[in-house]
């Protein structure tokens, strides 16, 4: 097992050893291992990976290492962060609900910070339970009219028994046309904006560039007077989450801003080792790479044990698909390379997905994720004495119950040479989640080099847009 100074650990027992990943496998790559990390100690310096384009084709910058450190000149400066603060200082007291509208690397880091910090019942607290900050609703992460249409009646509801009903919404969008987006951000707008008793406010998260260059959402803000956040350049959404763009939701609800950055620049600190003995980043990305390379393991299943990490689990998925899943190498060659990622949750998939994981092929590799102290654990009580089989859980914490399961999954894997790993986390805080997300990310740039596949770009993603464009076109044309 890994374990840094904050406590954070990786423990790779059931991936390496006889049997799995050997020291040998790891010997026969020390050339590639050594060129992976001087690629990315390079990214760090300069923000430049190797051949790496934009969808534009022209070169460009990868800066997502850079977001932990908040200094003059960063995407994150001091200016910056204090305008986050100061935005959420101003809904808290001030604000009913705020609508967050994206999609994406837009949407799912935010959703990991809300349900992290705020767990499924935030929007049922009273005002003063959350602190005196907003209720928070998501929308634009699909096309979905029945459940845009029940969003809106919810807000007119609320609106009704509460007069005035002060609502934001937040809108993200890098290109500022965004279909996802853009169509829930309009109906909703639209359907609100003349509710009596229904005062509106809008935040346009969008490409900062100004003049001729800028989107049509940052236009519109400027026409109408919206605060502004910016998508930054070189950040890919997936990697967004330490920017203005999940920072905007941490914000709105009151996330400890500071010890979540804090949280990742510890782990790229201690991420700068050459070798991946003692860099986490880089033995997660050389095992996994290893596993599917040299035992057919292309199937990762990203299971935490907690359901307000569920989103974690989300959240990796279009990590690990968009950064991996490429159909060439950097010389042109199709290589198909990449895991197909699959959310768990532990325990309710131990009764749904576990049967695969255990009887079916050996072409996966599951991801565990383990808090280790809850800051609330209930005794399991001995609520009917009579019955026998509840006794027996009486006097156990939740958690040793979940941690029991937990052990148990791992070792009937292991048992049957089905590989896993764990990620321990000390407690689930800003600063460990910080440490966590940013590990996953860096992991990615890692196996990026490994595999010779640039992690940066997604060219699969423009083949449907391309269809889409002119299909939507043709529909708005034909009057139906």
């Amino acid at each position: 097992m890994l374990t840094l100074q904050s406590g954070f650990a990786f423990d790779y027992t059931n991936l390496y050893g006889e049997g799995k990943i050997i020291a040998a496998d790891i010997s026969g790559l020390a050339g590639r291992i050594a060129a992976a990390h001087a690629a990315v100690e390079h990214m760090r310096a300069s923000g430049e990976i190797r051949g790496h384009l934009s969808k534009d084709g022209t070169p460009e910058k990868v800066l997502f290492s850079q977001l932990p450190y908040v200094a003059a000149g960063n995407l994150n400066s001091p200016e910056s962060i204090a305008r986050l603060k100061a935005f959420g200082a101003s809904l808290r007291h001030h604000a009913d609900a705020v609508i967050h509208f994206g999609i994406g690397g837009s949407y799912l880091g935010n959703r990991v910070i809300f349900d992290a910090h705020c767990g499924e019942f935030w929007n049922s607290r009273t005002p003063e339970e959350r602190g005196g900050y907003p209720e928070l609703y998501f929308s634009g992460n699909n096309i979905d009219p029945l459940r845009t249409g029940d969003l809106i009646g919810h807000i007119l509801a609320a609106a009704r028994a509460k007069t005035p009903y002060r609502l934001v919404l937040v809108v993200v969008s890098k290109s500022g046309g965004t279909l996802d987006t853009m169509s829930n951000f309009l109906v909703v707008y639209h359907a609100l904006r003349q509710a009596p008793g229904l005062e509106i406010s809008v935040v346009a998260v969008t490409d900062p560039a100004e003049g001729a260059n800028a989107t049509l959402l940052k236009k519109l803000a400027r026409e109408n007077a919206w605060t502004t956040f910016a998508v930054p350049d070189g950040i890919g959404g997936r990697f967004s989450v330490f920017s203005e763009v999940g920072l905007v939701t941490a914000a709105c609800v009151g996330f400890d801003i500071d010890a979540f950055l804090a949280g990742a620049r510890a782990m790229d600190e201690a991420c700068r080792q050459a070798d991946p003995w003692t860099n986490p980043a880089l033995l997660s990305a050389v095992l996994k790479y290893l596993a599917a390379a040299n035992h057919g393991r292309n199937i990762e299943v990203f299971m935490p044990y907690a359901d307000r990490l569920k989103a974690v689990a989300e959240w990796y998925i279009q990590l690990l698909a968009e950064s991996l899943g490429k159909r060439t190498d950097r010389q042109g060659r199709e290589v198909l390379y990449g895991r197909t990622p699959v959310v768990a949750v532990g325990t309710t998939d131990m009764h749904a997905q576990t049967q695969q994981h255990q009887d079916g092929p050996r072409d996966k590799i599951v991801q565990f994720l383990r808090i280790a102290a809850w800051d609330r654990d209930p005794v399991i009580p001995a609520a009917f004495p009579a019955a026998r089989q509840l006794t027996d859980l009486a006097g156990l914490r939740m958690s040793q119950a979940l941690d029991v399961a937990l052990d148990a999954n791992a070792e009937a894997l292991a048992r049957d040479s089905r590989f896993s790993a764990v990620y321990h986390l000390p407690r689930l805080s800003a600063f460990h989640l910080g440490e966590l997300l940013y590990l996953l990310a860096l992991a990615v740039a890692y196996e990026g080099e490994l595999a010779d596949v640039d992690a940066f770009d997604q060219p699969g993603v423009e083949a449907y847009k391309r269809i889409m464009a002119p299909k939507l076109e043709a529909l708005k044309h034909s009057g139906r």
